[in-house]
């Protein structure tokens, strides 16, 4: 599932083709994704004039002139497609498609349909079933050492479970936990009230320091995740632990004293470490 990084890199893609522009056509090849389409959303969205653009969590809101805002999820294998407007046939897996005023089509693309569109008041956008009670921005200013740690306090789940869990911080996936667990030096097995207080100092930094990074590079391409324009991300090629088990990290020294990078599974997910560094 595309994380934050993928998720902002998206909205910055769209923003920067729609912002401004207005959708003369609406083309919906089918009812439903995950759940079916609000009633009215072709009629709702032609004629609208696209004027902002946020993130929210691993969610896209596209604002519109009428008061709504278009809220996207990407779910599993979801991606979104700008492309000339050629009046051509729609890719395969292509739902929806938006037809704008100065000839560009932006597609929902989604094979699996574990995506998600709906309708919300932009005053209102915080209130949605899927965003109300989601946790801090872990990019916010306000989401800091102390903020983290008092979050954090009386939790007896392992650590890398408290980041994914949205109602905590919103927008982790497990790469970038991984990932800043790593530079933190902090054991995902690690319960997380023992990180509030100097560990937490460590951490919040390292998560910033990861997730800027990958929005830097375009995410990370893993399955069906490519930018709106068709490139591929690259911070795969950064990381220091996801997806390397066995392999040693930048500081180890080898067998016999480290066997390299661990995996184990945690909530049914692949969590990599290096049980030497991260204690």
């Amino acid at each position: 599932m595309p994380e934050l990084p993928e998720v902002e890199t998206v909205m910055r893609g769209l923003r920067a083709r729609l912002e401004g522009r207005v959708i003369a056509r609406v083309r919906l090849g089918r009812p439903d994704l995950r759940w079916p389409f609000p009633p009215g959303l072709g009629q709702m969205l032609t004629g609208a004039r696209v004027t902002g653009f946020r993130r929210r969590a691993k969610y896209i809101l596209m604002r519109l002139d009428r008061g709504e805002s278009v809220l996207l999820h990407l779910g599993m294998s979801g991606r979104m497609l700008i492309a000339p407007d050629d009046e051509g046939v729609p890719v395969l897996h292509e739902h929806l498609s938006l037809h704008t005023d100065d000839g560009w089509r932006v597609g929902f693309v989604d094979p699996r349909r574990f995506g998600s569109v709906d309708l919300v008041a932009t005053d209102a956008e915080d209130s949605h079933r899927l965003l109300a009670g989601l946790g801090p921005e872990p990019l916010d200013d306000m989401f800091d050492a102390a903020v983290l740690s008092e979050m954090l306090r009386g939790k007896r789940t392992p650590i890398k479970a408290a980041l994914l869990d949205q109602r905590n911080v919103a927008g982790l996936g497990n790469i970038y936990v991984c990932e800043a667990l790593f530079r933190a030096r902090v054991s995902p097995q690690r319960g997380a009230d023992s990180v509030a207080g100097a560990r937490a100092a460590r951490l919040v930094p390292a998560i910033k320091m990861v997730l800027t990074e990958a929005i830097a590079a375009g995410g990370s391409s893993l399955r069906d995740y490519v930018q709106p324009g068709g490139e591929l991300g690259y911070f795969q090629h950064a990381w220091q632990v996801y997806g390397r088990e066995g392999e040693l990290c930048a500081t180890c020294p080898g067998p016999p004293r480290c066997v390299g990078i661990h995996r184990i599974v945690q909530s049914a997910r692949s969590t990599f470490y290096c049980p030497r560094l991260q204690r």
